[in-house]
């Protein structure tokens, strides 16, 4: 193979990839490279549905449980630690498995993304600001007149998104649309197989959504949420999916079962925008979870993986021939 071999194992919450991660690295000497924007926050164990020591199995496991919940972390920074720990086992002559349902943080790294790095200066707060006096449609009407493309892709009311995108245009004098084209540019060092699981019957991941959910409960999310809301916290960590929608039953707002029922809802309207994501990849070699038994979901998984290898090096051998 031109390029060294990496696998990425995607897919919605609930899919099974934490376990199918592991049968794979354990049968290929590898260890897993984790790709979930939450589970890289200490202590936000259970609503995150973080691998437990025992579920690893001995197989070493990297980017999980190493920031604090109140410190901000960003795409930037998990694709340059990513990159290290994939390069890092490639070296020791082992196999990286890319296992995660965070759609943009695997995208990063498979396709070698690059950021551009601008000095942050004020004018951020001072769009903000503008979009307090004037409104968030005056700030897109001014994208719109300075990157077209992006203004068409954004919703009038992501002030986030129009804020990010004008910063960055204020600050370098590139649109957002070139920063994309760019970024783009660089060919990964790695040949990723890309395996994604999901269901053709969608209720029936759903119902493993709702079975996890009751078992996060049962296993302590509430006490482990109550702490969470007592302790600081970054804008990013507050997104985990697990902690906001107790937060009205500590209120008193609503029932635990009417709590519990809209994490079950949001968790699954999570899971819909994750195999969204991940559809828009052709490279993707799908499996269903329902309709095969987790070994042969993970013998099927050995032949993805040994057809991809073999066709890699019949293309480096059809490109360098012996003389």
């Amino acid at each position: 193979m031109k390029k060294p071999l990496a696998v990425a194992l995607v897919g919605p919450t609930a899919s099974g990839k934490s376990s199918l991660a592991v049968k794979i690295a354990k049968h290929f000497t590898g260890e897993v490279v984790s790709a979930d924007s939450m589970q890289i926050y200490k202590r936000m164990d259970i609503a995150t549905a973080k691998v437990t020591a025992e579920e690893m199995q001995g197989v070493p496991h990297h980017l999980i449980d190493f920031v604090e919940p109140w410190e901000s972390f960003s795409v930037a920074e998990y694709k340059a630690l990513a990159l290290s720990c994939i390069g890092d086992i490639v070296k020791r002559g082992k196999l990286p498995v890319l296992a995660g349902g965070t759609g943009f943080y695997v995208d990063t790294v498979i396709n070698n993304t690059s950021f551009l790095d601008y000095e942050k200066t004020d004018i951020r707060k001072k769009l903000l600001l503008r979009a307090e006096n004037e409104g968030v449609e005056a700030l897109w009407n001014e994208l719109s007149k300075v990157d077209k493309e992006s203004a068409e892709k954004i919703h009038k009311n992501d002030l986030k998104r129009i804020v990010r995108a004008l910063e960055l245009y204020d600050t370098t004098g590139r649109t957002m649309t070139e920063q994309r084209r760019l970024s783009h540019l660089e060919e990964s060092g790695y040949s990723f197989c890309i395996i994604g699981l999901t269901a053709e019957n969608r209720q029936f991941l759903y119902d493993r959504i709702d079975r996890r959910v009751d078992l996060m409960l049962k296993n302590g999310l509430l006490e482990e949420a109550r702490s969470f809301f007592g302790s600081e916290h970054s804008q990013t960590a507050k997104q985990a999916i697990g902690y906001k929608e107790l937060k009205p039953y500590f209120d008193g707002v609503l029932t635990l079962e009417e709590a519990a029922e809209n994490l079950k809802r949001e968790t699954r309207r999570y899971a819909k925008r994750q195999l969204s994501w991940f559809r828009r990849n052709e490279n993707i070699n799908w499996l269903y979870i329902d309709k095969e038994s987790e070994e042969t979901l993970f013998i099927k998984s050995l032949e993805i993986i040994e057809n991809f290898i073999e066709k890699a090096k019949g293309e480096s051998d059809e490109e360098n021939p012996e003389l």
